[in-house]
Parts: structure tokens; sequence; C-alpha cells
């Protein structure tokens, strides 16, 4: 037989993609650092993000300090970093998703043409209702059938399909970089994922990212040859300081975005607390998917073998320290804190009609989105 042209698995090919088309993409590292106070046995340095008002909601050991006055002293273990974009753009996982679809109930009105349903009303393949003929009407779409059994003109109505705006919302807070492997390896593969399906069919996709403040990387915008693009914007994330969600949200709401779907990819761990992330993502106007990164040590501390005894915990994010010791009662506390967080974040999903998936950063993110998209199809 005749040779056959390369496959997508072939063609897509990372290596060739990074080196040839696009400069390389450097790994954004970080040191942890561990304060020791002098003339004590230093305790053990626990470096945590917080869920809410209470004891810290996330934690990971990072061993004790050996010297120092009052000041922090590097120590010899880094944060994990984000995927390069040879390591984000893999062709096998990308092919993967191709049997997976995103479709929205109704999407918002003056959009691109796309495979949508909308709520446009003019020209298309599928019927919608009948209107009273006007002067103007295309006299092509008059149903003579009706005029000769009524005497009065109509006029036939089609549904128009257009696209759906998917705006990809990443967290790019210090605690999404923290433990190995860390969260943002998992939620940029998640919005890679979501932009890979979305731009499939012909839907534009947009991408911010967050800490402190909002971040537009990518202006909403269609067409398949995209994706090579997003995928290196990606991979250009970096860490960035503190989490402020609900701030975001007041800032995303002044651009004035067409209504689409917002997709929210973050470990939700904000000083404010779950009821104000809750008030301000009631306000959004548009339709929300929330991706909770979450790691079993979240509900289950003692997972962490040396997380015992007099401890320090040091906030990741803002670098408050506070001395703890480690006791049934603390962990009960905790765990009745955490369960709290996500019991409000369901509770928001179930009331505003939100979808909310929990993915579990340690585990393969392929395999739990086949279980978001069971049927073959998200429905939003």
């Amino acid at each position: 037989a005749m040779a056959s042209a390369p496959t997508f698995a072939e063609l897509f090919d990372p290596d060739f993609l990074a080196v040839a088309l696009w400069p390389p993409v450097l790994a954004h590292r970080t040191w942890w650092v561990r304060p020791a106070r002098a003339g004590t046995s230093p305790a053990p340095t626990v470096v945590v993000r917080r869920t809410s008002r209470v004891v810290g909601a996330r934690a990971d050991q990072t061993g004790s300090s050996t010297t120092g006055r009052d000041k922090p002293v590097p120590y010899g273990r880094a944060m994990a970093s984000a995927p390069t974009f040879a390591e984000l753009f893999d062709p096998d996982f990308l092919a993967a998703l191709q049997p997976f679809s995103l479709h929205a109930r109704r999407v918002a009105r003056d959009g691109r043409p796309a495979e949508q349903t909308s709520r446009d009303r003019g020209f298309g393949l599928e019927f919608a209702d009948f209107k009273s003929y006007v002067p103007g009407d295309d006299l092509r779409a008059i149903d003579w059938n009706i005029y000769r059994r009524l005497g009065r003109l109509f006029v036939r109505v089609f549904e128009e399909r257009r696209d759906l705006p998917v705006y990809l919302l990443v967290d790019r807070s210090s605690s999404m970089y923290l433990e190995d492997p860390p969260r943002i390896s998992a939620g940029l593969r998640v919005a890679l994922a979501l932009a890979s399906i979305a731009l499939g069919q012909h839907d534009s996709v947009g991408l911010f990212s967050f800490s402190g403040v909002l971040n537009i990387d990518a202006r909403a915008a269609a067409g398949k040859h995209r994706l090579v693009t997003f995928a290196e914007r990606l991979a250009a994330l970096d860490e960035r300081d503190q989490t402020d969600l609900a701030g975001t949200l007041g800032e995303l709401a002044g651009h004035r975005l067409r209504r689409g779907l917002l997709v929210v990819i973050s470990d939700f761990f904000d000083p404010a607390g779950a009821d104000e992330i809750a008030q301000a993502l009631a306000l959004t106007r548009h339709r929300l998917l929330l991706v909770q990164l979450v790691k079993k040590t979240d509900a289950d501390p003692t997972r962490h073998a040396d997380l015992h005894g007099d401890i320090r915990l040091l906030d990741c994010e803002s670098g408050d320290a506070v001395d703890l010791t480690i006791t049934p009662a603390t962990l009960a506390r905790y765990r009745e804190s955490y369960r709290g967080f996500n019991d409000r974040l369901t509770r928001f999903a179930t009331d505003y009609d939100a979808g909310l998936v929990r993915i579990d950063a340690d585990e393969d993110v392929l395999d739990q989105l086949g279980g978001l998209f069971e049927t073959g199809s998200l429905v939003v």
C-alpha cells in the first residue's frame, strides 16, 4: 500500500513544537523558608494554606530548622513547579478528549455561528416557530400552505446556532504550587482539556488567571488552531502571591463579557472564607462550573506522617506563622471546619444550579474527566 500521512499523535510532537516553534518555558521555583526562635529547640515548620478564618486548612511538613535567629533560613526543598509546555501539550491526552463534548441549554444572543442552541431566530436548519409576516421579511420564508388555509401570511422562523463563550479562570496563588505534585499541574490539564473540547466544536475560549488581582492572559476567540497558543499561555503561568477570589470576580464583572460559561479552577482556599466566595459567585452573570482541586490530606491531615506534637504553622501565601500543639481535639476542629467549607461550596452549587467537580490532584486527570463526561457530553 502507499504510505499514509502522519497521525495526530505523530504530527503533534511536543518536543518538536517546544523546540522548533517556541522558546522554552522556564519553570518557576520558590524555596520554602523556616523561621526559628533563638535559644530554643526549634519546632518543625508546616507550610499551610487557609480555607477560612479558623485554623489553617492545608499543611505539608517541611522539617525543622537548625540555624537562625528569628529570620528565615532557606531549606533545601523547593516548591513544585507547574508543567512545561512539552509536558502539558501531550498528544495522547488531547486525542483521548475527542469523544467529549460541551453543550449549553441555551446561549446568549449575538454570538458567532457554531453548534450551540441559542435564543436567536432567523435562518437555520431547525424549525422553531411561525410569526406574522411584516414588510421586509424574506418572501422565501412564507408558508403558502397556511396562507391557502387562513388567508394570512406567516413566515417560518428557524433556530440559529451560536457559539458558547467559555471563560477559564485559573488560580495561580502560592497554595496551588505547594506540594508535589502541585495542584496547578492538575488545574492546567483541566483547563487545557476544556479548551480543547470547546475549540473543537467552534466555541470561543478566553483565559484569565488570578491571585490577588485578575490577569487577562488570552481574550476569548475561536478556532482549533488556537489550541497550541492556548497551551503555551497556560504553561507560561507562574506563581503569584495571595488569593482574592471575591475581588477577582468583581473585577471580572467589570469587563462586561458576553454571557457564557465561567469555569473557576482553584483550591478555593481564600482567607475571606467560603461564605464570601459564595456571595461573589452568586453575583456573576455567567453559568458556573467550579473545579475544586483537592488532595486526600485535605480531609485527613493525619496522612502527613510527621504532623504531630508541637509544630509551627506557616501560611505559604501571607507568611504568617502560629505555634500549635497537635491534639485529637485540634484535629477534630480542623475536620469540622473543612467539612463546613466543602458543604458551603456544595450548597452554593445546588442553590444556583452551578456545576461542581472535585479533582484529586494526585490522581490521573483524564480518568476523572471521564467521570465528568460520563455520557460523552457535559450539559451546562
